[in-house]
């Protein structure tokens, strides 16, 4: 079953994540899976000091849940809670998934502050396109929305095709330094345009060799903040 899958921390990162998610899922008309994941971090524990843990995390995600089904418009949303690592649960499900959102946790330049260590886990090993979420609380509204931005110099064919249906989805244009014209022949709704240096874009497009080549951090860099998505994975995005 395709379906959009969000990693929800309850954190203000995961906001964002949160509102690209269900506008993902909106628009491809795909139900949403709110994932969530939980461990104890010290070693042995009694069973009663696991519960408590177990009770947080299961707040946590119906929190998530719960304001998924809120804001959405009549978005199937459901729902994971998982004992292990979180980003090796997400890398599992996106073999179900069309695509994975994670927020990220900061701003600043440093790899790991720049993209949480479990975005960046699941960037480079999910089994589907992963868009990281920049930024703390819900996405701000923009009237005037910057275009799908292609990263790569020389983007391979699966970049491109996500790129160009992200675009067609949010009926935006696409910026890229390649040249687009056998792609954009096959997509006639979609105005392409070249790449200005510092143009704000919506969302930047990289393949998952240009990103892990750089490093994953590394593709923000020189970027308003935006959201990132990495592609790289066996299976095309798809609507039902």
């Amino acid at each position: 079953m395709n379906q959009i899958l969000l990693g929800y921390d309850g954190s203000d990162f995961s906001v964002q994540a949160l509102d690209w998610a269900l506008d993902e899922a909106e628009l491809r008309k795909l139900p949403l899976t709110v994932a969530h994941a939980w461990q104890w971090p010290y070693g042995q524990a009694a069973e009663e000091a696991k519960a408590h843990l177990r009770k947080a995390a299961e707040h946590v995600l119906w929190h998530g849940a719960d304001c998924a089904r809120q804001t959405s418009s009549g978005v199937r949303v459901e729902t994971d809670l998982h004992e292990g690592s979180a980003a090796e649960r997400l890398v599992e499900l996106s073999e179900d998934a069309a695509l994975v959102v994670v927020g990220s946790r900061g701003l600043n330049t440093l790899s790991r502050a720049v993209v949480g260590s479990v975005a960046e886990y699941v960037a480079v090993h999910a089994a589907c396109p992963v868009v990281v979420v920049r930024g703390p609380g819900p996405l701000p509204v923009t009237t005037n929305p910057g275009p799908i931005v292609v990263a790569d110099p020389a983007p391979d064919a699966a970049v491109l095709e996500f790129a160009f249906e992200e675009a067609a989805l949010r009926q935006l244009p696409l910026a890229a330094s390649a040249d687009l014209a056998e792609q954009a022949a096959r997509h006639p709704g979609v105005r392409t345009e070249p790449l200005a240096a510092g143009a704000s874009a919506s969302l930047v497009v990289a393949g998952r060799e240009h990103a892990t080549r750089a490093g994953v951090a590394g593709v923000f860099q020189g970027r308003v903040p935006c959201p990132v998505a990495v592609v790289g994975g066996r299976k095309p995005v798809s609507g039902s």
